[in-house]
């Protein structure tokens, strides 16, 4: 069961987050929010810096585009921290995500900022590795490449050689370009489409975000992009998972998304042993909400489990 506090009307924007002490992972906690006359999921979403395929997985009971009026409305702003170095940015494709963990000063508890993202479609799909940010740009022009002017031809479009920085360019007014070629963390000229997998292969962050990065990010800070769409770590000696849908290419997430979730729970019970709860493991797997759900009972030590399928 979550526990929910409640949002005032009016709180919006990225939140910095104190990164939790050792042995923890989570960031953030659940809220909720009412819907307001008028205001779609999307709205919501924008407002409270989620995107889009995050709060419909958390309220897959409520109407996108005509929510009523007073509807509670889940806020997915919790957070299990990637399997990642905790510095530069980490991007976990299959939550959509980007996670910023800025160097701390000597001596002060560091911090985590984290924005929603779109990533490339599945035959446009945003490399997995390790870069870094080799050029910073504002109001960047767009030079389409070869690819992406060969596929409009062939749906009857025609795109410029060059789109100047403006209303219309999708690079929005800020970007941050990788050391993959072709690749970029930029803005765009259509916000409602961020959180959800619509890219050419580059990562696409609302307006005031890469407004708010393009000022914190240097050039040389290190990217890391991952693919977890099962993400495990500890609060309190308790043990969450939060589960995403995998990637339509991750043919090992898909075929079996209960297997995979074991398997990287078992990790973690191998190094910290607990007593699982089942039902609420099994809960998490079948909704698959994008939610930090507890999976073990708080304050009891028990043995690394005994499976079959581990044997």
């Amino acid at each position: 069961m979550l526990a929910l506090s409640l949002l005032q009307a009016g709180v919006a924007g990225a939140v910095r987050y104190p990164l939790p002490p050792p042995g923890n992972d989570l960031i953030g906690e659940p809220q909720l929010t009412l819907a307001g006359d008028g205001e779609t999921l999307l709205d919501i979403a924008r407002i409270h810096d989620v995107g889009q395929e995050e709060i419909r997985l958390a309220n897959p009971d409520v109407d996108r585009w005509l929510p009523a009026e007073s509807d509670p409305v889940i806020i997915p702003s919790h957070y299990i921290l990637p399997d990642a170095r905790r510095s530069g940015l980490v991007l976990n494709l299959p939550e959509m995500r980007v996670y910023h963990f800025p160097s701390a000063t000597k001596g002060a508890r560091g911090v985590v900022d984290t924005y929603p993202a779109s990533i490339g479609r599945m035959d446009w799909k945003t490399p997995l590795g390790e870069t870094r940010v080799v050029h910073k740009q504002r109001n960047p022009s767009w030079h389409p490449p070869e690819s992406i002017k060969e596929e409009a031809a062939a749906a009857g479009n025609e795109i410029p050689e060059v789109i100047p920085a403006g209303p219309d360019n999708p690079l929005g007014a800020y970007a941050l370009r990788l050391g993959l070629p072709g690749y970029l963390i930029h803005g765009t000229n259509k916000p409602y489409g961020v959180g959800m997998r619509v890219t050419h292969g580059c990562v696409r962050l609302l307006p005031e975000d890469i407004e708010e990065l393009f000022g914190r990010v240097a050039t040389g800070t290190p990217v890391q992009i991952l693919n977890q769409p099962v993400k495990t770590g500890w609060q309190d000696g308790v043990l969450y998972v939060e589960v995403h849908p995998p990637l339509d290419e991750d043919e090992s997430a898909q075929k079996d998304l209960m297997r995979f979730t074991l398997e990287r729970v078992y990790l973690e019970l191998q190094k910290r042993p607990a007593v699982l709860d089942g039902q609420a493991l099994r809960q998490a797997v079948e909704q698959v909400q994008g939610i930090p759900v507890a999976v073990s009972k708080p304050g009891i030590q028990g043995r690394p489990i005994d499976s079959p399928l581990f044997r």
